[in-house]
């Protein structure tokens, strides 16, 4: 009976948010409705101190701070000669621009922890060029919607940091074992691109550019790669908490800023009215959801789910595999913050019940998001990619040039489950 209640309010939940509800208003009504009925008045008095418990937690400040690095990058320019640069060394591959595509999400997403930012950023500043060499709309479209995806996976990743202080995981373990997933992702997007390319060889067709013109464009590259280095190496070797590295990262973006001439009173207005809005946004669904896992945790929703689990004697590997489907599914109709906090407090008791690595399950989580930011109807990458597009084709063109990197996604997901040690191996080698 506690079980089924427990689905018909996860239902009836789903239900209003997709009738257009706030996620966050959702998830503190029920969280407060759910506590009177269940412990009275009293319950409700206590909410303040959760609320406040929240926004003082140190781990989460750190999410204001990383917005506000992505931003500084997104705007100074940097991604542009980012772009420009790896098109020297990526543009007579099989499939040309389209690996620069991939390239450079990956290295805007080792600054930006954002994957609508990484996808905006670089679909704006790639589609003249696509549209120029007269790339295929779909693919090229596709390429980018998959390659922000990366955004969440590869650190500093906001969507990490909202999982490690909601399933109470260190966030340098968390950051680190998401570097060889997704480096490895990368490299299934590009070999993917380069067999499918072999049959639209006009896509390819670039002028030969100079070895030392190569070379002359490496230095665009650098303040992605010092700041990635600034963040993740800090936090590695316990020179700053991720707070700090965050802070860090931010102070050199700025240095970066000024000495590409861009600094000025209307550059960091923009900047920071964006990140007040991003930053308002995450933290009042976090809040949100913390409020609902109060009441969660006093009724016993998330022993309750263990225990039903449990029961049904499903191996590790059954487990996981049930995860895809239910994450795949809810992933088509929620975005990819609500998904997270709606579903961390019941899914983390369970798979450390059946002994799974919480850290492991973190990138776990954050492959489903990233299926959900490409998965129709409420993929978000899709949206934003189709809204910069130079053309006017139908939507249908991005779905179906996204669809082979869901695929490639949930083999990558297969393969993590089948060899854990891909996500595992670097934090074992690095904390012990």
């Amino acid at each position: 009976m506690a079980i089924s209640s427990i689905f018909i309010a996860f239902l009836i939940m789903l239900a209003i948010m997709l009738m257009g509800m706030p996620i966050a208003a959702v998830m503190a009504l029920t969280g407060i409705v759910g506590g009177v009925l269940a412990f009275g008045w009293p319950l409700v008095d206590s909410m303040g101190a959760v609320v406040w418990g929240v926004q003082n937690e140190n781990i989460l400040t750190a999410i204001p701070l990383f917005i506000l690095l992505g931003e500084l990058l997104l705007r100074s320019g940097i991604a542009d000669r980012m772009y420009g640069a790896l098109s020297l060394w990526f543009g007579m591959l099989p499939g040309g621009l389209l690996h620069t595509n991939i390239g450079c999400c990956a290295l805007f997403s080792a600054t930006s922890g954002s994957s609508v930012a990484t996808a905006a950023t670089i679909g704006t500043v790639a589609m003249p060029a696509l549209k120029a060499r007269g790339y295929d709309s779909s693919r090229s479209l596709g390429s980018l919607a998959a390659g922000g995806t990366l955004g969440i996976l590869i650190p500093p990743s906001v969507n990490l940091l909202v999982y490690g202080a909601m399933a109470e995981q260190s966030i340098g373990e968390l950051f680190v074992a998401g570097i060889i997933p997704g480096i490895v992702l990368t490299f299934l997007f590009m070999a993917f691109i380069a067999i499918s390319s072999l049959r639209n060889r006009g896509e390819t067709v670039m002028e030969k550019t100079p070895l030392s013109v190569k070379i002359a464009g490496l230095p665009a590259l650098f303040p992605p790669l010092v700041i990635f280095s600034i963040v993740i190496g800090s936090i590695y070797l316990g020179i700053a908490t991720p707070t700090e590295s965050a802070a860090l990262g931010v102070v050199t973006a700025l240095i970066f800023v000024v000495a590409y001439k861009k600094m000025s009173l209307e550059f960091l207005n923009r900047c920071f009215v964006q990140t007040a809005k991003t930053t308002g946004m995450v933290l009042l669904i976090v809040t949100a959801a913390f409020v609902l896992n109060v009441t969660l945790s006093l009724t016993g929703v998330a022993q309750s789910m263990t225990m039903w689990i449990a029961s049904l004697g499903l191996s590790q590997t059954g487990l996981l595999l049930t995860l895809i489907v239910f994450y795949l599914i809810l992933g088509m109709f929620m975005d990819v913050l609500s998904m997270q906090v709606l579903t961390i407090p019941i899914a983390v008791p369970v798979i450390i019940a059946a002994g799974i690595d919480p850290v492991w399950f973190g990138i776990f989580v954050v492959l489903m998001c990233e299926l959900g930011l490409i998965t129709p109807p409420v993929g978000m990458n899709l949206y934003i990619v189709h809204g910069i597009r130079l053309d006017s084709g139908p939507f249908s063109d991005i779905v179906r040039g996204a669809l082979p990197y869901v695929i490639i996604m949930l083999f990558f997901t297969v393969l993590v489950i089948a060899f854990p040690q891909i996500v595992m191996w670097l934090p074992r080698m690095m904390y012990g």
